[in-house]
């Protein structure tokens, strides 16, 4: 998982050198399989692919092999696998990496495998260095010579923490020319320092220098969003200075949940990178020490956390965005003919906070990929749901408000339909109602005098929770301390929780899941019962 460090403020960033070398471009354009051209990730065949997926814990979750099809399933096109090269974790082997790599080609996802050993480098005494990462690689030619199509060579994840993140430059460079002399055509990603969130500038000051320095061209920049990234003009800011120096550019990781460091600005990141045409890979599928960062929990695509379903079925999320690579047939560059306007939507189980919208199948000469939902106010479309299907939920709405609402069609090459004709729905004036729930409580670790706890909230009902009050008792004098997915009121052992923004709406099958630390005395008891907007919940 990321490592972040506290940080104390943010550090005006570098200037970028204008416009791309034209011999490397040059080189770019001309390279087999995925490769840089003109400041743009291309595939083989010069289509523009943009990487929408997610990041992928391999090397710790070897078993969970079923992960890369479930995110496939989910809309992604790309996912990032965490390898290790022995350095700090077990080695991931040549014969490990080519079963990921297969796995990846089967279910039609271009593969981002990077070695996660280099995380702090210079801060964490545990990480390795880039250069010990570059000889991972060079092991691995044999299995990865031939599959530039399908595969991004991530050198290291983060490879320097916060001190002195200048260091960072020449290792990268040296790895970089490392690889390219031992005849690596792919194309190479590389991760910024300060824990991959260039808070100080760094690769923005000297991006050009290392870009420079690969022969090929065939490089993209890598930056890592989490509560550094708390402001809209931060990330605009940032990703704009790399789009307008010529210069490939990605977001690798990034976060939404609020820690304790911040509240990262995850609606501007995915707006932004849609604007922009940018790559970004979501952090992460599931296993996260801390599960606030899980989109699925326990690796379960039907038990998709807020965040989860905020990444997949979100505005601007991969359901709505991502385009599967055309080296897999998808996304015909050609196919300029756009899918017919989908039937009128109807609307059915209408809440005070959310709707259901229902809509005839648009036809298309190459196929329908999805539906994007949006609301219509005044002349202006907000999306606000996207479907593979011609169903979709739209939730977060306000209570005894009138909405008018309409579909549009997509194919695989991203032409879009003419939009639908509108419905307009009034929601219910509300109350707060009772909840279908279960609730899985468990101790994560405790040491003397304290503990860490973890609480999952299922919606086991058929509509949408928003907003949710949960509330249970502590029997053995326990005091919480501190808690990440929600607010929580302590009344001697009564407790009251109030949900984040991130965690306000519960969908229809869907878990979010509250981590908390808390103090306790010898005894620490498991309350008996919760109770969600006032109804008992089952224990899970």
């Amino acid at each position: 998982m990321t490592g972040l460090a506290a940080l104390t403020g943010l550090v005006l960033f570098g200037a970028l050198c204008p416009s791309m070398a034209a011999a490397q471009s040059a080189v770019g354009a001309q390279a087999t399989g995925l490769h840089i051209s003109d400041g743009r990730l291309l595939e083989g065949n010069g289509n523009d692919f943009v990487m929408r997926g997610v990041n992928h814990a391999h090397t710790w979750y070897p078993g969970e092999t079923q992960s890369l099809a479930d995110v496939k399933a989910l809309g992604a096109n790309t996912v990032r696998v965490v390898l290790s090269d022995g350095h700090r974790w077990s080695e991931n082997s040549p014969e490990d990496v080519a079963a990921v790599v297969g796995r990846c080609k089967a279910n039609r996802l271009i593969c981002v495998l990077e070695v996660h050993d280099t995380t702090g480098y210079g801060e964490d005494a545990a990480a390795g260095t880039l250069d010990h990462a570059a000889d991972y690689w060079i092991g691995l030619k044999d299995v990865l010579a031939g599959q530039e199509d399908y595969v991004v060579v991530n050198i290291g994840n983060e490879p320097w923490g916060n001190t002195d993140p200048a260091g960072w430059t020449g290792p990268t460079i040296a790895a970089v020319e490392k690889l390219r002399a031992a005849g690596f055509q792919h194309t190479i990603m590389v991760d910024a320092p300060n824990w991959g969130q260039d808070w100080q500038g760094v690769m923005r000051a000297t991006a050009r220098s290392v870009y420079d320095a690969d022969p090929t061209g065939n490089l993209i920049f890598s930056i890592h969003m989490y509560s550094v990234y708390d402001t809209a003009q931060e990330i605009t800011d940032y990703l704009n200075a790399f789009v307008d120096a010529g210069l490939p550019i990605l977001i690798g990781e990034f976060g939404g949940p609020a820690d304790q460091w911040g509240d990262p600005d995850e609606d501007t990141m995915m707006a932004t990178a849609e604007q922009l045409d940018l790559g970004y890979l979501a952090w992460s599928w599931s296993g996260n020490t801390d599960p606030v960062l899980d989109l699925a929990l326990d690796f379960d695509p039907s038990r998709l956390s807020s965040w989860g379903e905020r990444i997949f079925h979100g505005a601007d999320g991969i359901a709505q965005t991502a385009e599967e690579a055309t080296v897999y047939g998808g996304g015909d560059p050609g196919d300029t003919e756009a899918p017919t306007a989908p039937g009128a939507p109807t609307a059915s189980a209408v809440t005070d906070t959310s709707v259901t919208l229902g809509w005839a199948a648009s036809t298309d000469d190459t196929g329908v990929r999805g539906y994007d939902v949006v609301r219509v106010a005044g002349g202006a479309e907000t999306g606000v749901a996207a479907s593979t299907g011609t169903t979709a939920t739209v939730t977060g709405l306000t209570a005894g408000t009138a909405y008018t609402f309409a579909v549009y069609a997509r194919d695989a090459a991203g032409n879009r339909s003419a939009r639908s004709a509108t419905v307009d729905v009034t929601t219910d004036e509300g109350g707060t109602p009772g909840a279908a729930c279960s609730v899985g409580y468990r101790v994560v670790g405790e040491w003397p005098g304290g503990f860490q706890g973890e609480i999952a909230v299922r919606n086991t009902g058929t509509v949408a929770i928003a907003p949710w009050t949960l509330a249970f008792a502590f029997t053995d004098g326990q005091t919480i301390t501190h808690m990440w997915g929600g607010t929580a009121t302590q009344n001697a052992g009564a407790v009251s929780v109030a949900p984040a923004s991130y965690t306000a709406t519960i969908p229809p099958g869907s878990t979010v899941t509250l981590g908390f630390t808390a103090g306790k005395g010898a005894a620490n008891t498991a309350p008996a019962a919760f109770r969600l907007n006032g109804s008992d919940c089952a224990r899970a």
